[in-house]
């Protein structure tokens, strides 16, 4: 099993984000989750972001030119799926809830094996622009900013 992680590094991603001592990259505006940059092929990371106006804990994925985010919230226990702070296991391409050890597809979000297998991920819309990351932009008429 390996751990899916952010750079060691604190200071600036490659794409420009502020990264913090836990591990996360901030974004400069509220709909950046992540540089594209920060996001190599194949990685799994740690972001924060407004999801129908709560600030909600996110994974973000990406396999190729496809990214996608979902709450890192486990269905089962209701809790984060990383073992600390933007810390991700990883086993044979999945990812592995810490706390009951429930593995999920990484680019559907699907639990393949544990307590909430059947079950999955909430996705997060998410889409690129400008070498970002970013939060969809809410329907026209949503009222949500």
């Amino acid at each position: 099993m390996q751990s899916g992680k952010m750079p060691p590094e604190y200071g600036v991603g490659a794409g420009g984000g502020q990264v913090t001592k836990d591990g996360y990259v901030q974004a400069a505006t509220p709909r950046q989750l992540i540089a594209l940059d920060d996001l190599p092929d194949g990685a799994v990371r740690a972001a924060d972001g407004a999801v129908d106006g709560i600030a909600e804990p996110l994974i973000v994925v990406r396999e190729g030119g496809t990214v996608r985010a979902f709450l890192n919230v486990c269905p089962h226990a209701g809790r984060r799926l990383d073992w600390s702070p933007g810390n991700f296991l990883i086993d044979q391409g999945r990812l592995v809830c810490a706390a009951h050890g429930a593995c999920f597809e990484r680019m559907s979000g699907h639990c393949v094996a544990g307590p909430c297998r059947g079950d999955a991920l909430r996705e997060v819309a998410v889409e690129q622009a400008d070498g970002w990351v970013v939060l969809a932009a809410p329907p026209a008429g949503s009222g949500t900013p």
